[in-house]
């Protein structure tokens, strides 16, 4: 039998406490609803969430301006979560160098557990914030560097250790949680942002609402931190990385369109730029040769508008 662990009156007057893990009114006998209303009952709560995001908006973008700045001065920027709010980190992390052609180790998922966990579920490494001061420590967090702590509950150990060595190694940190948060929680990170979403659905299920508050929190620091960093010219991905059919002809349309310049030269374009887009851009719009219009990029520190020489608004 395996040993089980001692009663801890303590946590369970936590979580007691947690809006996360009360009771939803709203949903009381969704057991008993048929399969539409269940589905209605579910989306109900769902689009609750946007508007509670929302509200957060300005102390996102304090996160935004420093991992941007991270980014200028070549640091990481790095996410660390238990369970989903792990899954959410490294799912997001994974997007970026396809979406936005950044190397593997600029945006970074720390996941409880590492990332067998993220097929298996394994229950209890959350409770090791030694594992998270080990994973910020073998991915050498420094002074260059911002974590991004994320825990709906906002007591995740693992996450704590990670927000706690981060700092001390000189890292700027920021923790998302879906509880209001205590006092105590400036201690562990310099920017704080609660998304309070309420009871969840199915009570303390935060793989729902949590996690969609998270998701929506993830997607707008790290794409806002791309368009700060100039990976985005106008709403186009310009950065994108054609590891795919599907991409490559998606890096022609891209060229066709900034670049004004029809199919067959802008795939002429991009196999003299081996598939980057802005200097075939460049190429386009100011009718250079591939040197010059690396030469105009690197100068403009990889912003297109700057390089096309338009208005620059960052």
């Amino acid at each position: 039998m395996a040993l089980q662990p001692p009663d801890n009156p303590e946590l369970f007057e936590l979580l007691s406490s947690l809006t996360t893990e009360s009771r939803n009114p709203r949903t009381l006998d969704i057991d008993l609803a048929p399969t539409e209303e269940i589905l209605r009952l579910l989306n109900e709560e769902d689009r609750r969430v946007p508007d509670i995001v929302r509200e957060a908006i300005p102390r996102l973008a304090v996160i935004v301006d420093h991992v941007a700045d991270a980014f200028t001065r070549g640091g990481s920027l790095y996410y660390a979560g238990a369970g989903t709010s792990g899954r959410l980190g490294v799912l997001d992390a994974a997007e970026c160098p396809p979406t936005y052609g950044t190397p593997p180790h600029q945006v970074v998922g720390l996941i409880a557990g590492g990332h067998e966990t993220l097929v298996l579920s394994r229950e209890g490494v959350e409770d090791r914030e030694e594992e998270g001061i080990r994973a910020v420590d073998e991915h050498e967090v420094g002074e260059r560097d911002v974590l991004v702590g994320i825990s709906a509950s906002r007591r995740t150990p693992y996450v704590h250790g990670a927000l706690r060595r981060a700092r001390e190694r000189g890292a700027w940190t920021a923790f998302l949680v879906c509880n209001e948060a205590s006092g105590e929680l400036a201690e562990v990170a310099d920017q704080v942002v609660e998304v309070v979403v309420g009871p969840e659905a199915i009570t303390g299920s935060t793989r729902m609402k949590a996690a969609l508050a998270q998701k929506m929190m993830l997607t707008m620091l790290s794409t806002a931190a791309m368009i700060r960093t100039g990976k985005v010219y106008e709403n186009f991905m310009v950065d994108v990385e054609p590891t795919s059919e599907k991409l490559m002809e998606r890096a022609k349309g891209l060229v066709m369109q900034v670049g004004r310049v029809d199919y067959d030269e802008a795939a002429r374009l991009l196999h003299r730029t081996a598939y980057r887009v802005k200097p075939a851009v460049i190429m386009a719009r100011l009718e250079v040769d591939v040197t010059e219009a690396e030469r105009l990029l690197q100068e403009a520190g990889g912003m297109l508008r700057r390089a096309l020489g338009e208005e620059d608004r960052s």
